[in-house]
Order: C-alpha cells, then structure tokens, then sequence
C-alpha cells in the first residue's frame, strides 16, 4: 500500500514544530545567563536528559496523534469523498457513499447520497420513456440480429477503410477454417468488431469491386453487386459476393453516398476440386470416346466387306471387343465419380436428436401404416448430420422390414455412446435376418416408396464418418440395426454465462454506431481514448519473478472496440511452461501440472496471441508484470509486442490518488464491477476491460482525453517505479 506523505507530514509537523519552539526558548533564555549560570544550568539538565527527550516524544507523539485524526477527519476525508463523487458523476455506477470524517463531512455525503438516488430516478424515468418510444427500433434490430445469427451463409458488413462492423457465427466458424492457427487463435486474428478484411482479402480485389458497385448505382441500377473469387494465404478459394450499404441522407441532399459494404463469402476450394475432377472425366470421356468410336466405325465398315479372311476378321472383332471394354471402362469410372459427388453434396448440419427421431417416425408411420414409437431417446442430444439421407436410410430400412418381414412395429432410440458419438436404433420384434440378408441391404440402392436413391446404405454411414451394424437382443426377442453418428460439438458447450454476462442471449457481432469510423486516424497517442481500440489481456504465471526462471501458464484477453466490450471475442489459451508448478500457486490459479502438459508451449501460444492484438492498444492491471514476461519472449520466439501499453493500477492512482488500495478487487468493488473468474486469466482481463471503461469518463473530467496524455498521467504516479 503507497504511503500518504502529507498524513506522515500531519502526524511529525507538531514535534518538528515542538522541537523548533524549544531550542528556541532555550536558545533566547540561555542568552540572558551569565557563563557561571550556564554552566550550573547545564550541570542540573545534563542527567535529566533522557527525561526531557522523552517528555518530548510523548508529547509530540499525542499532539502528532492528534494532527494526523484531525487530517483524516477534516483533510483525507474529503478528498476520498470528491473521489467518490467523482465516480458517481462520471460513471454509471449506482451505490452510495459511505460517510466518514467529520459531521460535515457525513452530512454532505448524505446530501450526494440523496441527489444522486433522485438523478438514478430521472436516469430511470428517462430510460423507461426512451424504451417505450424506441420499442419498435429495439425489435426490428432483434429481428436483424436473429437474422444474422441464424444464416446458413457467411455474411461480413464492413465500413468503407474495410474494418469489420458486423459478422455472423456462420463468418466466424469460416474465418476459423481459415485461421493459420485454429486451435490457438480460432479465428480470433482475422474477424472481429474492427478488424480489417484485408487480412482475408486483397485489398485490389475489394476495391475494384468497390468501384464496379459504386459505377452502376451512378448509373442507376436500383440493387447492384459485384461478385469475385480469390485465393487465401492458405490455398482457400473464396467466391465473394459484395452489395453496397447506403447513407442515410436528408431529404432535401443529394442522392445517399454509400457508408460501407456487405460481403456474403463462400468456400468453394472442395467444389472447385470436385467440378475439375468432373470437368477432367468428362474431357478424358469425350477424348477416348471419339477415338473408340473412329476405330469402332472403321472396324465395322471392314467387317462389311465379304472378301476378308477369318484372320482378319478375328482382329477385328478384337478392335471392337477391346473399344467396347475401354468406353464402358470410361463411363464406370465418371458414373462412380458422379456417385461420389452426390455421397458429399450435402453439408452435415446440426440438429437436435429428438427432432431427427420425431421426423423419422412420422415419415415410417405415413408411408407404411405401421405402428411406431420413440423409446429411451435422450432430449438432451444434438446430432451432426445430414438429415435427409439419413431419414432416407431410416425410410429405406422400415419399408424392407414391413414388405419383406411384415413387420408390424418400429421403435427408434437414441442415446450417448461416448467419445462425441451416439447410437441411433431401429428396433423391431419378430423375425430376424442372416448376416448375408444385412450386407446385402447395406450395398443396394436405397428405395422408399417408388423413390430410388443413387445412394446405398453404406455411403449415407460413410458421409456421416459412422459406422452401421446388425444387432440380436434374444431376451427381449427383438432385433435392431444401429447407426453411430456424430454429436454436435457446438451445442455441447454452450457459452460460458459468466463471461457473457446476464441477459445476452445470443453473441454481440454487430455495433452499427462503427459505420462512423474516419477514412484515416490520426496518430495513436493524439487520438481520443474513447476512440482506439484496445486488447486486454492478463497472464496466469508459474510464480512472480519472470527474471529468475518463472514461466507463463495461461494467458486470456478480450477486446473493447468502440467503446464496448466485445466479450464473445476473447482468447484463452493454456501453456505447458515445460517445468514444474509450485505447489504453494495452485490454490491461487487453479491450475495442475496434468491441465498444462501436453497443451502448445510459449512459442506456440505467443505468434497468436500476437496476431489476436494486432492494431490495439494493450491494457493490463500491473502490466509491467505481464510486460516483462512478454519481453523475456522475444529473443526466443521473435514476437515483439511494440504496442502502447495501459495499467489500470496506475490510471486508478491518477484517478483516485487518496484510495488507500489499488489492488484489482477493490478498484472493482469501487465500481460495482462483478468479479467472476478471479485468478484466471481471461477473468481478470474481463474485470480489468469493465474497470477500464468506467475510467475513461473520469480521465476525460480531469482533462486527460487522449492516449499520450493518459500515459503521460500514468508515468507520473508513485505505482510507476515499479521494476519487475
């Protein structure tokens, strides 16, 4: 804790002022001795020295005592009261404030108290207005929000410099696949709230599109668009449709200019591939075909001849045997191709089980009048499938049990078997079948109804990467055929609800206030705070002294852009720090040595982390603890992180210079921030994040607005001596 030096000054200044005073006296009343009384005085004061000194500390330490209360009471007092103010003036937090200090003092704290529950009231007053006359926007927002989550294609809404104003989940599991690094940064470095799509795509390319769009609206094509393929650093084949977005412009301006542009993204690298292996069939079909038929034409018209001998004709009808084979040769080769093609067409989607097996035994009951049921299905259960072959092969297998077995009742369960499978059961009583009749049914053509599918059994298992066997339950004289399919991961682990926060019910991805983004910054240390976009982060540590061998463990970060905090866009990652945990740690951070073995190592961990707070600011709580072990890094992994860096410890000294403590948790419980995850990595950026943003408006009331400014402040604080 920093120690007030104008509370040490209050509790010395009467004893400096009582010393002073009485070397004085003495001085004055010694000057009006004659030597011989000075020297007889001194001769009775010299063996009660000790006793005077220590009269002098008593009574300098009551009166110090004394000055130090009353500078607490009528000084210190105060002044955290101004503080405290302070906060609730230029933040949204709504408690009050604890009296302290003299009756006064207590007084006006009663009298804030009291104004700032009436301006809570206003602020509610106005805000339930506001929502009343703003309920409509409200719900066609949600409606486009719901839209935008639920789309099946990539949607990317960007401004016109191309920073990322809005996505949804279909873009970010996309801009995953495109990841160098999916398993560290997800993604995470190339789409988020601010990022630039010219990560993604070139910059050429979108801006030549840009301009054919921007052509035709002058033109006065009422809906036009532009439409290009390009290529990733990764060897992705994108398809890239863009359509404009319009300014909103008033009624008496000229036509609206466009504020940004929408891009529906395709990855068309397997279609590619599989229209070249068909486009190269076809070529080898028609090339080889028109060969086998010149030497077909050309045998016949021998063979007409009557003259030639049983030799020649031999040979030949060799040519025509050997012609024939190669061309149906051909045509096997481009019908199995083509089978293949429609085996991997169909995209595997998630879908709840119980759903799947509803559907399933609405279809049995409605093409064959047999009785059904759903026994033992687990409700709980998403499934990644491909839903309509799938209820084809469930079709398929009932029909052939009612028309060839007459069977009259089917069940369908559904349950876990472990390892992100589950087994789906078609279940019947009654006659069972041979191993030939099975495999026999797996290979044909699957037939429901009069539909015949090019598909067989065996292919729809294979596109799902399952597995499909015949079972015999003799005890309860019942036979099934069971599927192995896969789980749906995503529905598997939901959102962590503490990091999101209460209320959100689907991920934020979108912030249309980013339209208002300028074409070109200025330089970062004269931009607004409240302008720049930042990546707060927080490392999780084998112990505190980086310089003496301590490793990182974990690191977890999240990204305020635009003046809100973007918890969906985070980065969490554990790293095995190749020695060993203290034991006396793990209490505090949770984390066992058998959590980090095996998970990447700094090396790994760090070129994505780097690449996930790109083109940010970095803010930590003592960030010169986390600086220093990023610094000890770049000699070994080549990572520098040359970013402005923030510490909240030392903007809460700028901001509140008489708070006793600076620690996270009391800075937080200043603010009425929620502290969930104390101790994780990415919880405590998420503490740190919300703390920060309730600081910016107090910098800006003490005339600190930009990012020079605020780490000038910051420089200047007791807490900035610290080395690590």
């Amino acid at each position: 804790m920093r120690v007030d030096r104008r509370e040490v000054a209050a509790a010395l200044l009467p004893g400096a002022l009582l010393a002073l005073w009485s070397l004085g006296v003495a001085a004055l009343f010694a000057a009006t001795l004659e030597p011989a009384e000075r020297a007889a005085l001194a001769a009775q004061l010299e063996p009660r020295f000790a006793l005077i000194l220590l009269s002098w500390l008593v009574v300098s330490g009551a009166l110090g005592l004394a000055l130090r209360a009353a500078w607490l009471r009528w000084a210190a007092a105060p002044a955290r009261l101004a503080e405290q103010a302070q906060i609730l003036l230029g933040t949204d937090v709504q408690r009050e404030i604890a009296p302290e200090g003299s009756a006064a003092n207590q007084a006006l704290a009663a009298a804030i108290n009291a104004l700032a529950r009436q301006r809570d009231e206003l602020r509610a007053d106005i805000g339930r207005k506001v929502q009343e006359a703003s309920r409509e926007v409200e719900q066609e927002r949600s409606r486009l929000a719901a839209l935008m989550s639920e789309l099946t294609q990539s949607v990317v809404v960007c401004n016109l410099d191309g920073r990322i104003l809005l996505y949804n989940n279909r873009a970010r599991l996309q801009f995953r696949a495109l990841s160098d690094a999916p398993a560290l940064a997800g993604g995470a470095e190339l789409i988020g709230l601010g990022r630039s799509i010219y990560a993604v795509l070139d910059r050429k390319l979108v801006a030549h599109a840009l301009e054919s769009v921007q052509q035709r609206l002058l033109r006065g094509a009422a809906s036009p668009s532009a439409q290009f393929v390009t290529s990733t650093r990764g060897g992705q084949l994108l398809r890239v449709q863009m359509a404009p977005v319009r300014a909103i412009a008033a009624q008496d301006e000229e036509p609206a200019s466009l504020s940004g542009f929408v891009l529906m993204l395709d990855n068309i690298t397997r279609d590619f591939a599989d229209e070249s292996a068909r486009d190269q069939l076809l070529h080898g079909l028609t090339e080889g075909s028109r060969a086998s038929l010149g030497n077909l034409q050309a045998a016949v018209e021998m063979l007409d001849y009557d003259d030639i001998d049983a030799g020649t004709r031999e040979r030949f009808h060799a040519v025509i045997r050997d012609e024939v084979k190669a061309m149906s040769a051909r045509i096997r080769e481009l019908a199995s191709h083509t089978v293949q093609t429609q085996k991997t067409r169909w995209p595997l989607e998630d879908m709840l089980g119980a759903d799947l097996v509803s559907a399933a035994l609405r279809r049995i009951e409605t093409l064959y009048a047999c009785s059904v049921a759903g026994h033992e299905v687990d409700p709980a259960l998403w499934l990644r499938v491909d839903s309509y072959s799938l209820l084809q092969a469930l079709a398929g297998l009932a029909g052939r049990l009612v028309d060839e077995y007459e069977v009259q009742r089917i069940e369908l369960r559904l349950a876990d078997a472990g390892s992100g499978r589950a087994h789906l059961d078609l279940v019947w009583a009654g006659q069972a079948m041979s191993t030939e009749t099975v495999i026999g049914w797996e290979t044909d053509p699957i037939r429901v109804g009069a539909d015949i599918s090019a598909l067989t059994l065996r292919d729809i298992v294979e596109r799902h990467g399952g597995e499909f066997w015949f079972e015999r339950e003799r005890v309860r004289h019942q036979a099934f055929f069971r599927f192995l399919l896969p789980l749906a991961a995503a529905h598997e682990q939901p959102l962590d609800a503490s990091l999101v926060g209460p209320g959100t019910s689907r991920p934020e991805y979108y912030d249309f206030d980013l339209f208002k983004t300028s074409a070109q910054a200025d330089e970062l240390a004269q931009r607004r705070l409240a302008d720049l976009a930042y990546t707060v982060f927080d490392t999780e540590t084998t112990g505190l002294e980086p310089s003496a061998g301590d490793e990182i463990i974990q690191i977890g970060a999240t990204r305020i852009v635009a003046g809100k905090l973007r918890r969906q866009e985070s980065f969490e990652q554990l790293v095995d720090p190749q020695r060993a945990i203290p034991a006396a740690g793990i209490p505090i951070h949770g984390i066992r040595p058998e959590m980090v073995a095996g998970k990447p190592t700094i090396g790994e961990v760090l070129p994505a982390f780097h690449a996930f707070a790109q083109d940010t600011v970095l803010v930590a709580h003592n960030a010169a603890f986390d600086m220093r072990f990023l610094q000890l890094k770049e000699g070994p992994t080549g990572v520098v992180f040359d970013q402005p860096v923030l510490d909240t410890l030392l903007l809460s000294a700028v901001v509140h210079p008489n708070q006793e403590s600076h620690r996270l948790e009391e800075i937080a419980a200043r603010f009425d921030v929620a502290i969930l995850g104390r101790h994780t990595a990415l919880g405590d950026a998420m503490v740190t994040a919300e703390v920060f943003l309730k600081m910016i408006p107090l910098l800006a009331a003490m005339g600190i607005h930009t990012l020079g400014e605020a780490r000038e402040a910051a420089q200047k604080t007791y807490f900035a001596r610290v080395k690590y």
